[in-house]
């Protein structure tokens, strides 16, 4: 739909829009009222049980990783532990007190948005989904968060810790800490911490009425001339939400100023151990106020520059200290310069079409034989199922890579052949940062190759498979290069490729996926098995058969006419031989 054309245009479609905004805002205020107990009630019990109870495991094995990990020296697994009960009980209180937060204001959003997205465009039977969207789903989506957030606590965690064991260390050169140094950063953490927090926070209060109204006046812009969040008709009414959410928002900044300002400070410590100086770490305090003033400015959009001085903190200074480039008035308050709406993914989207992709090559690998029943079942219960676990997603990530390189995407191209994940529409979460940059670098590496057919079905084969050692050897991947340096270049893709798919195992909403996908295959292969017996049916009577079994069918023949069956009576063969 094209937005109306001129300020009377745009004035009469916003006053006949106002009363249709504020019902909905009342409906789902009152569904939000009604479910947010019930949904709060979930996630905070959920989650707080979860990590009461995984507790005193983590408390364990997080020692028992630290004592067993070969990247750390002596010294430095001592400071460890003797630390290390400041995270974890600052991990039980605020995981309790953010699922408590967390679901309150999940419990009173969810409603509200599910709402306004029931009158969006494409909708059906609008008036029936604005009553019921946002009720019970929210009370089912709570428990998926439950059950998502347990994933996280023990299978990502088991994993990192598994992780943090088996790893060799770089150069057979273990980490090691210098105690001579660790007063001195320890005290320097402390005075940034207590000197940041309450100077940090006053700016980000100082700020917050310049950000509040900063905001309402970009909204209220974009509301009246239709543009920005309101260009498309789908957004307005979450547009006209985010005007009144607005202000929750500043104070949602401010908070996170304040809690960012306890590691910005803490940092110093960082800076007193790696440069050796104490002075630098006084430096980096100083410096540290003029970092978050420029950067608060840059966000605004105020004057750059800062009032506080920046002395230098590094001996060789790099681009950790350089001035970050001015994003704000190029991305942050920037006006669309086009009419069509911008394909934006989604890390969850994304997440979803790779267990599809996943699916698909799975249904043909159970028909190939390269994967089998028994791999499912060990995927699904964690005991081993690597090949399915690891190297099935990685086949389909590393099918995405083969496939942009042969289009010469610049980006990677999805399995629909249309739709291209680059830097412009790619998930703006610094999580999907890990893993999409090395991608990127993947693809050129692999585009760099110039890999023939036979080289591409081997790194197929072997990233499925090489998790598993036995099923490799007895497995015909192919023939493998003849070069020894063609084959540890394979074998690095493939390594490399690999640990990006551990480290995707461990993203939320992954383990759930996963499981999902690896039941529907089982349940497919249990399908085709049931057809095939039923297809098959009894098996014929031999033609040499003992006489127990010619009475007994004569019998059952006897049987069946005394009942006055419309069966036919089952043949009986004339030729016998008695065994």
């Amino acid at each position: 739909m094209e937005p109306p054309q001129g300020f009377l245009a745009s004035l009469w479609s916003l006053i006949c829009f106002l009363p249709f905004f504020v019902g909905l805002l009342l409906l789902g205020t009152i569904k939000g009222i009604i479910f947010c107990p019930l949904v709060c009630l979930i996630i905070t019990v959920g989650n707080s049980a979860i990590v009461l109870g995984l507790w005193p495991f983590h408390i364990f094995w997080t020692y028992y990783s630290i004592i067993r990990a070969k990247q750390f020296g002596p010294g430095l697994k001592i400071v460890l532990c003797l630390f290390l009960p400041v995270p974890l009980i600052l991990w039980l209180v605020f995981s309790i007190i953010g699922s408590i937060t967390g679901g309150a204001l999940y419990g009173f959003l969810s409603p509200v948005f599910a709402t306004f997205d029931a009158v969006g465009e494409g909708k059906t039977n609008e008036l029936y989904h604005c009553f019921v969207d946002g009720t019970w789903d929210s009370v089912k989506k709570s428990c998926i968060i439950v059950r998502d957030f347990g994933d996280v606590c023990y299978h990502s965690y088991s994993s990192y810790m598994h992780d943090l064991q088996g790893q060799q260390p770089p150069d057979r050169k273990y980490y090691e800490i210098r105690l001579l140094y660790l007063p001195g950063a320890i005290i320097a953490g402390f005075l940034g911490f207590m000197l940041d927090f309450p100077l940090i926070s006053l700016i980000a209060l100082c700020k917050s009425p310049y950000m509040l109204f900063k905001g309402w006046h970009r909204l209220f812009h974009d509301l009246i001339g239709r543009e920005g969040p309101f260009l498309e008709t789908i957004c307005v009414p979450f547009a006209g939400l985010a005007i009144l959410l607005w202000p929750l928002a500043v104070v949602g900044a401010v908070l996170g100023s304040m809690v960012s300002s306890i590691v910005l400070g803490a940092y110093a410590g960082v800076v007193v151990y790696q440069e050796s100086s104490f002075w630098f770490g006084l430096c980096y305090i100083v410096a540290s106020w003029a970092i978050y003033d420029e950067y608060s400015n840059d966000i605004l959009d105020m004057p750059e520059g800062s009032c506080f001085p920046r002395p230098r903190y590094r001996k060789a200074e790099g681009k950790s200290t350089s001035r970050a480039p001015s994003f704000s008035k190029r991305s942050s308050f920037q006006r669309a310069d086009s009419l069509t709406p911008l394909l934006d993914l989604k890390p969850f989207m994304v997440l979803d079409g790779l267990f599809k992709e996943c699916r698909r090559h799975g249904e043909n690998f159970l028909s190939e034989g390269l994967i089998t029943a028994e791999d499912l079942e060990d995927a699904r219960s964690k005991k081993s199922g690597t090949v399915v676990s690891i190297g099935l997603p990685a086949y389909c990530l590393l099918q995405a890579l083969l496939r942009s390189v042969k289009s010469n995407s610049e980006g990677i191209l999805l399995s629909d052949n249309t739709t291209e994940l680059t830097t412009s529409n790619r998930p703006k979460d610094t999580f999907f940062d890990w893993f999409f940059n090395p991608f990127i670098i993947m693809k050129d590496q692999i585009k760099a190759l110039n890999l023939s057919e036979a080289e591409e079905d081997y790194l197929c084969k072997l990233v499925l498979l090489s998790g598993d050692p036995m099923k490799l050897k007895t497995a015909n991947i192919g023939p493998a290069p003849e070069s020894e340096r063609r084959r540890a270049e394979l074998d690095a893709l493939a390594r490399r490729l690999q640990g990006i798919t551990r480290s995707i195992s461990r993203y939320p909403t992954s383990r759930r996926h996963f499981q999902s996908f690896v039941k529907t295959l089982l349940e497919d292969l249990a399908k085709k098995n049931g057809e095939r017996k039923s297809t098959d049916g009894t098996p014929a009577l031999s033609r040499s058969k003992s006489a127990f079994a010619v009475v007994f069918q004569k019998s059952f023949k006897n049987k069946l006419s005394f009942k006055g069956s419309d069966e036919k009576p089952l043949p009986v063969e004339r030729d016998v031989e008695i065994e």
